[in-house]
């Protein structure tokens, strides 16, 4: 899957079911800082990630994880490697 692709369901989803403006998505912006999530929210968050990519996330998988971009690149990595299985 093409990384605009998935970057462009992941910011409709953000914007639709965590009420995020548009224009507070970018790549370099801080992932928890922008989202303002509590943990219930993040739960909702890899649910709705493993739902529409069929991917599954791991807690240890968001070490590292400050930024969208990072957030993206995580997303794509779980998916090209569903894929390639």
């Amino acid at each position: 899957m093409e990384t605009s692709v998935i970057i462009g369901k992941v910011d409709e989803f953000l914007i639709e079911e965590f009420e995020v403006e548009a224009e507070d998505i970018s790549a370099d912006a801080n992932l928890k800082e922008t989202l303002d999530l509590d943990s219930l929210d993040y739960v909702d968050l890899v649910v709705a990630i493993e739902a529409t990519f069929g991917v599954k996330l791991i807690g240890d998988d968001f070490v590292g994880i400050e930024t969208f971009r990072d957030f993206y690149k995580l997303i794509e990595h779980k998916v090209n490697n569903t894929q390639a299985a």
